[in-house]
C-alpha cells in the first residue's frame, strides 16, 4: 500500500473556489533514486494558482510520501511558484528532486521527462 500525503486544495477544489490553475506532475518511475529503491509507483502532483503563480495543493502517492509532503507544507505557507520551487536546491539523486521536476513541469521546463 503506498503512502499518501497531501496539503491545501485539490485541483478540482481549486477550480470549484474560482481559481485558474496550472498543474506540475512528476512520476516516481522518472526519479532516478526512485528507481534505485525499487519504487516504481507513485506521482507528486502540484496545484499552482495560474494568475500569481502561488502553490494552492500539493499530493503525493508513493515511496515516502509522508516524509517529502513537508517541504511542500512549508511551500504553501510561503505561497512559493513554480520558478522558486524550482531554483530550490534538491540534491542528486534523491526523492526530493521530484518535487522540484513537478513544479518545473508547471512550466513545462522538467529536467528528466
Amino acid at each position: 500500500h503506498p503512502q499518501v500525503a497531501s496539503i491545501g486544495m485539490t485541483e478540482a477544489r481549486a477550480r470549484e473556489e474560482g481559481y485558474d490553475v496550472k498543474i506540475g506532475k512528476f512520476p516516481y518511475t522518472a526519479s532516478g533514486k526512485a528507481r534505485a529503491i525499487g519504487a516504481r509507483e507513485g506521482m507528486v502532483k502540484l496545484v499552482f494558482d495560474k494568475k500569481y503563480g502561488e502553490l494552492l495543493g500539493a499530493h503525493i502517492i508513493g515511496e515516502e510520501a509522508t516524509e517529502l509532503i513537508a517541504e511542500l507544507g512549508m511551500a504553501k505557507a510561503l505561497e512559493a511558484t513554480p520558478v522558486e520551487l524550482g531554483k530550490t536546491i534538491h540534491a542528486h539523486p534523491t526523492l526530493s528532486e521530484m518535487i522540484m521536476e513537478a513544479a518545473l513541469s508547471a512550466d513545462n521546463e522538467a529536467i528528466h521527462i
